[in-house]
């Protein structure tokens, strides 16, 4: 018979065997822009380098969080302040879902125009301009209304409670992608043709364009639940979109059936500026997200490596 020393036992006690990840794929959610494509790729990439089996599944925005609630969904790697606030803290109230932290960068979404609009706008970006111009925003199709052009409808924003709440002579019409709202934006720009739309940051958009975000009533989160608060005191929405962190969530289980992972996706860290350029290879140069995430980790293997935890 074999005997263990005490000193030996010791160590065994002190240094547990580490925990092995499953071998089963983890479910990464995919949706339909970009930056949300490069993020989630970039993920994908790190953790099949770390030896994780990977699963790319196409979810809507805020639909995914039934999946990520029972586990047919693992991990959503971009859920922005701006709009899914509500969304997380209702799955986080289940327990089925965690807050896996912040991706690093920050988030604004808002209604915004280019900068050759405020002369056919005087006293914007003060959201109450928008009272005396809105016909300036007009398109044939919405003539006199201003026309506001807003992202997918999946993505939220509530920007026609707000247009309500406002009291906004604006008809809220939504980009069916996210490449048709910049493409109307680039034709817009070109041509100076007057257009009012939903630009988030980070981006290439707010760089390669000047123009400015429309100062609402500043959030809060009293503003969209009570009626009573706010410049409106019989509706909701009447302010502006938060702002703040974009988050990483998960499924519940993930941290136990994909330990080292889940220390991994915790650990990825990436800023508004680096995001920027790599939306705007694939955006604007016609680079495949794929090829843009390769060069990224070409470029930063000591970064990414960083990341993994075995």
């Amino acid at each position: 018979m074999k005997y263990i020393s005490v000193a030996a036992a010791a160590l065994m006690t002190a240094f547990p065997a580490w925990a092995q990840d499953s071998s089963d794929p983890i479910k990464l959610t995919l949706h339909d822009w970009s930056g949300q494509l490069i993020t989630t790729t970039l993920m994908g990439e790190v953790l099949k380098q770390a030896g994780n089996n990977v699963e790319y599944v196409q979810a809507d925005y805020i639909a995914q969080f039934a999946g990520l609630k029972t586990g047919d969904l693992h991990v959503a790697m971009e859920i922005w302040e701006t709009t899914g606030r509500e969304a997380m803290d209702e799955a986080f109230a289940t327990g089925n879902v965690v807050n896996m932290g912040e991706t690093g960068m920050q988030a604004i979404e808002e209604w915004w125009y280019p900068a050759y609009m405020a002369e056919r706008c005087p006293g914007l970006p003060n959201w109450e301009a928008l009272k005396d111009c809105a016909d300036a925003f007009a398109t044939p199709e919405t003539a006199p209304m201003g026309r506001y052009l807003g992202g997918p409808v999946t993505w939220g924003g509530f920007d026609e409670e707000r247009v309500e709440a406002l009291e906004l002579d604006f008809e809220v019409v939504h980009a069916g992608t996210d490449a048709a709202l910049f493409a109307e934006l680039e034709a817009a720009y070109q041509r100076q043709d007057p257009i009012m739309l939903w630009v988030y940051s980070p981006h290439w958009a707010p760089t390669k364009y000047e123009g400015h975000y429309v100062e609402f009533p500043p959030y809060s989160p009293e503003c969209y639940s009570d009626p009573s608060v706010g410049v409106n005191p019989d509706m909701a929405y009447d302010c502006g979109k938060p702002r703040g962190p974009i988050w990483k969530v998960g499924w519940k289980g993930v941290a136990e059936k994909w330990p080292n992972a889940a220390k991994t996706i915790e650990n990825f860290h990436i800023t508004n500026e680096e995001m920027g350029k790599m939306v705007a290879e694939v955006d604007l140069d016609g680079k495949s997200v794929d090829e843009t995430v390769a060069a990224w980790m070409d470029a930063n293997k000591d970064v990414w490596s960083a990341w993994i935890v075995k």
